[in-house]
């Protein structure tokens, strides 16, 4: 990577700038950087197609969660002009059918339902629960900014974002299809993106 080509950071659901602040930190002494915003666009294609719109020609992309989806999505659409590609704790497949598809609807609809009844924060506080490694939950200051950055984010955000991902499409195929340089990552310990996934990837 030369040091003037721009390296995008696309988030995961309902996360900003914020969870990047390290990278962008250590990064932008290098090289532009520049954070994707996701809005309430309901669709990771629309995601990766407003990335495509305000990116230049060619660009590093490095996507966390949902955003490492997104970004699998930008390769999809114009695999020339992505230079570098870094999946952290993501995903590749479709929601899976049967039991294990509703299991997870229900579950993501039920995150949605209360922030619905009781608001973001408490959405937050719930979700960051499963989210965030046991050791660290004691973390009162990590803690607080996981769930500061959540409840900065509108409901409405959070219900297209989830739609999004019940909707997401299958890019096992494109896989195998990715000629740059990428860095797959996760978390050992991770519940919702675990290594044998990354693994699998990679």
């Amino acid at each position: 990577m030369n040091d003037t080509e721009l390296l995008v950071f696309v988030p995961g659901l309902v996360c900003d700038a914020r969870v990047w602040r390290h990278q962008i930190e250590g990064l932008s002494r290098q090289r532009p950087v520049q954070v994707a915003s996701h809005g309430t666009l309901d669709s990771l294609g629309r995601m990766a197609e407003r990335i495509l719109d305000t990116a230049p020609p060619r660009f590093a992309l490095a996507g966390h969660s949902m955003g490492g989806r997104v970004a699998l999505e930008v390769l999809a659409r114009a695999p020339e002009r992505v230079t570098r590609l870094a999946l952290l704790d993501t995903g590749f497949e479709a929601l899976a059918g049967g039991e294990a598809g509703e299991r997870e609807r229900a579950g993501r609809y039920q995150l949605r339902d209360l922030g619905r009844r009781e608001g973001m924060l408490a959405l937050g506080r719930n979700w960051a629960e499963g989210m965030v490694h046991p050791s660290r939950l004691a973390d009162a200051e990590l803690m607080e900014e996981i769930h500061a950055m959540i409840a900065r984010a509108p409901l409405a955000q959070f219900e297209a974002q989830t739609e999004a991902l019940l909707n997401r499409p299958d890019r096992t195929g494109l896989l195998g299809q990715i000629r740059v340089p990428t860095l797959v990552l996760c978390g050992r310990d991770d519940a919702w993106s675990p290594l044998a996934r990354h693994e699998q990837m990679a």
